[in-house]
């Protein structure tokens, strides 16, 4: 069922949600949370279809926050809402209210999204791209226990890492990071079989790929081993090679589907290593909610600390630098174990 509303408030919009909920028989109980989406018409349907999606696991309120860009200066001074809201099979598993916001009215998006949050429910905000230099301190952002970007989505991911190292606070997380979750999970199961100490590493993937870089920083971090980030034609990361005294532990992937684990002493294994969708990685960040640690240790070592190619401007890998000198101590393989678990 869906219901347009022009030049509208957020009281209702409120109604209109209550209406259409009895008109279809759908009680308000059993959403888990309130996911807001802050993005633009251009992004807005692909943000929606995968919100959508990730609530048949997390059913959820969903409100999609979209700035209309005002053209003269007249458009600008008048504030305008419009809202269309959707509930039962137009909705995923929740309710959806897409909000327009004309004007000035797009200054203070947060005053319209305040009486449209679900009560007593965690509020987690996602920043599909254009996301703010910190989260924490947007004012839609200051309304959430949990703030989602995606590196990947901007100009500069490179950059982008940085951006969110210096200003990350609890309760911050990016898509980039969640992509790589399978990857540490089978990189920490292998470190299990293996007695020998990891003493370097090796993390090759395209350029201009956060992810690469977030799984080469975890390496060094959790491992206190020099890392280098070498550079391939993708798609995504291609392989991750691992020195032990024992011998080397290769994880392979290069048709970004299928991967293959290779140990010193055992035969080579097939492991399904497939290139999740965003609505895949939207479920995933939406089980927990407390605050990642590992994520926050990670993204503050620093891609300086790492060797090899991590500019997008390098076509060809380059030797490890002067990171066995900048890495912290060595840790015990049970390190990369525990933070593989988010």
């Amino acid at each position: 069922m869906k219901i347009d509303l022009t030049e509208t408030t957020s009281s209702k919009i409120n109604q209109a949600l209550v209406s259409a909920r009895r008109a279809i028989g759908t009680p308000a109980i059993g959403m888990v949370l309130t996911l807001v989406i802050v993005t633009d018409e251009e992004n807005a349907y692909d943000a929606l279809k995968s919100a959508g999606d990730a609530s048949r696991e997390h059913p959820s309120r969903i409100i999609a926050v979209i700035k209309r860009v005002s053209r003269s200066p007249r458009s600008r001074r008048d504030a305008r809402l419009d809202a269309e809201v959707r509930v039962g099979s137009d909705a995923g598993t929740g309710e959806t209210v897409v909000l327009r916001l004309h004007g000035e009215l797009a200054n203070h998006a947060q005053s319209v999204v305040l009486p449209l949050l679900l009560p007593d429910a965690p509020v987690v905000v996602w920043w599909p791209q254009d996301a703010p230099a910190d989260p924490a301190k947007d004012p839609l952002g200051a309304l959430a226990q949990r703030r989602i970007t995606d590196a990947y989505a901007a100009e500069h991911p490179g950059r982008e890492l940085a951006v969110r190292a210096d200003s990350y606070t609890p309760g911050d997380t990016d898509l980039a990071w969640t992509r790589i979750t399978p990857w540490r999970s089978m990189l920490a199961a292998s470190l299990d079989q293996q007695s020998a100490r990891v003493v370097s590493a090796t993390v090759e993937g395209e350029s201009e790929n956060p992810s690469c870089e977030l799984l080469a920083m975890w390496l060094a971090d959790r491992l206190g081993v020099p890392v280098e980030r070498t550079v391939s034609a993708g798609p995504g990361l291609t392989a991750v090679r691992m020195e032990t005294k024992n011998g080397v532990i290769v994880l392979d992937r290069p048709d970004g589907s299928l991967a293959t684990l290779s140990m010193q002493g055992q035969p080579d294994r097939a492991v399904a290593l497939k290139r999740r969708d965003t609505a895949e990685l939207l479920a995933e960040e939406l089980r927990r909610l407390d605050p990642d640690n590992t994520y926050a240790s990670t993204v503050r070592f620093g891609t300086e600390k790492l060797g090899g190619a991590a500019e997008p401007q390098r076509a060809e890998p380059a030797p490890a630098a002067a990171a066995a000198a900048t890495a912290p101590a060595p840790a015990k393989k049970s390190a990369a174990k525990k933070a593989a678990s988010k």
